[in-house]
């Protein structure tokens, strides 16, 4: 199922974070959210996922209006992952399970626990099952707090730098499998990335964030090095290696 935002805006005390900003996430496919600091991503993100409400415009999952919703329903169907996680006092395997929470009687089924361990499984979690939060290194707290979303089988999946904490393989890892419930499972996904050939390796569609403002929103054939430039103020060389796309950085654009 398609999410949709039409016309974002949205104000901290009264200055503009995100200025007319609208764009579709289509199932099946991953969406790289770009752009400097303070570019507004995570606001965007937010907004998306209704935690936060825009001032103007709206969102919508298919056809129905994100505010139209119940809470059950909407944390069903959109799974939100932030940037920082909280080491709460509880174990992997507890945290995990909250992401079913939405599809919970009072007790958790044999499906529900079936879920929980399949993912654990799947991101190589399962020896860390009753390890306690506050025990975790930073990278083995974000692969959890991903579990807890995935385990939701959610329609659309949000990723505030879902890599930011991961080492190279658990990074690999972590896109591997969430690119697997994309395709499979027909999710919708969004990422805010911040490494330009993360984000052209892992997404299908890009939405560039200039001031708050959608600079341009294209597939990966549209990402071209002036887009790059206009957005980052940087000069960029696009190439191959072992099949994946790169972006190598060749120093600050000229201001001319």
């Amino acid at each position: 199922m398609s999410l949709s935002a039409r016309n974002l805006s949205f104000a901290y005390n009264g200055a503009a974070v995100l200025t007319d900003v609208s764009l579709r996430l289509e199932p099946g496919r991953v969406t790289a959210i770009l752009g400097v600091n303070g570019a507004g991503k995570s606001t965007l993100l937010k907004c998306l996922g209704g935690l936060i409400r825009p001032q103007r415009g709206g969102v919508a999952l298919g056809e129905k209006k994100l505010g139209e919703l119940s809470r059950r329903d909407a944390a069903r169907r959109i799974a939100y992952v932030p940037q920082s996680q909280q080491a709460e006092g509880m174990t992997v395997f507890e945290a995990v399970l909250l992401g079913r929470r939405p599809h919970m009687g009072l007790r958790p089924s044999r499906r529900d626990m079936g879920i929980v361990e399949g993912v654990l499984t799947r991101l190589g979690l399962s020896a860390l099952a009753f390890r306690r939060l506050d025990a975790l290194s930073g990278g083995e707290m974000q692969k959890t707090a991903i579990a807890r979303a995935l385990v939701q089988e959610p329609d659309v999946l949000l990723l505030d730098e879902p890599t930011a904490s991961l080492d190279l393989k658990n990074m690999l890892e972590v896109f591997a499998i969430v690119r697997q419930a994309v395709t499979g499972q027909g999710v919708a996904a969004a990422a805010v990335l911040h490494d330009l050939s993360q984000a052209m390796r892992f997404a299908d569609d890009f939405v560039l964030l200039s001031r708050g403002a959608v600079l341009a929103r294209v597939d990966a054939k549209g990402l071209t090095p002036e887009i790059v430039r206009a957005v980052y103020g940087v000069d960029v060389a696009f190439g191959e290696v072992g099949g994946h796309p790169v972006a190598a950085p060749l120093g600050v654009a000229d201001a001319a």
